[in-house]
């Protein structure tokens, strides 16, 4: 199984934090978020971790490395990461998933926003789509910061455009779902959007704890919600 941890962001709305720090790496409760996620990938079939990075990439791709070694002993010994850095700016969410494609293989991988803090359990999410599906997406109440939702889902488990519910950050994607495209700036929602006009994106709800570590009251939020456990 492979995942892909999306790290590239800039974190525009964290600054001035993020002018020397990249937004993966701000501290939570004594670990930075990317380590958080790496974590708890490790009770999963995961063997193979792309970890992209663009603004500050270097910092990124260090923490990588050192979680790699002090896990090394928890970890199969199949696991491996690969480090892909992009252009200044970063190619956005569908743009960099394209050029990680060689590394994620022909099956359907899972992909996790680093900027997420969450107790999410990887135990439930599926490894497979199902037949002529493209994506599944977990998708989590709206919380209060935002107006309205992003998608939809219906009985039968298929996501729509429209909808109170918010997407987590968290999907299993087809590499089908990029056929055709090139490596370029391209966000992952147009995509998701035209495959759910075709009925192919399905999804599940997330009600435990989930927060969009994105701006700095939230990630004030995000601390104070570690400290409080």
């Amino acid at each position: 199984m492979q995942a892909m941890i999306l790290a590239a962001g800039r974190g525009e709305r964290l600054r001035p934090l993020t002018d020397s720090c990249p937004k993966p790496l701000v501290d939570v409760g004594g670990q930075s978020l990317l380590w958080r996620h790496l974590v708890a990938l490790e009770q999963t079939p995961v063997t193979q971790v792309v970890v992209n990075g663009a603004w500050l990439a270097e910092q990124v791709f260090a923490e990588v490395a050192r979680y790699a070694q002090q896990a090394k002993a928890r970890l199969p010994s199949q696991w491996q990461w690969h480090a892909q850095l992009e252009p200044a700016g970063g190619l956005e969410t569908a743009g960099g998933i394209i050029m990680a494609l060689p590394q994620l293989g022909e099956q359907p991988f899972w992909v996790v926003n680093a900027d997420i803090l969450t107790d999410f359990n990887w135990s439930v999410m599926p490894q497979t789509l199902a037949e002529g599906m493209l994506a599944h997406l977990v998708l989590v109440p709206t919380p209060a910061f935002k107006t309205v939702g992003d998608f939809g889902l219906d009985e039968q488990g298929y996501v729509s455009a429209e909808g109170g519910w918010t997407f987590s950050g968290i999907s299993l994607l087809s590499p089908d779902l990029f056929k055709g495209l090139t490596v370029s700036r391209l966000g992952l929602a147009p995509l998701l959007r035209n495959a759910m006009a075709q009925g192919r994106v399905t999804g599940q709800v997330y009600n435990g704890y989930w927060q969009d570590v994105g701006t700095l009251e939230r990630l004030a939020q995000a601390r104070q919600d570690v400290q409080a456990r």
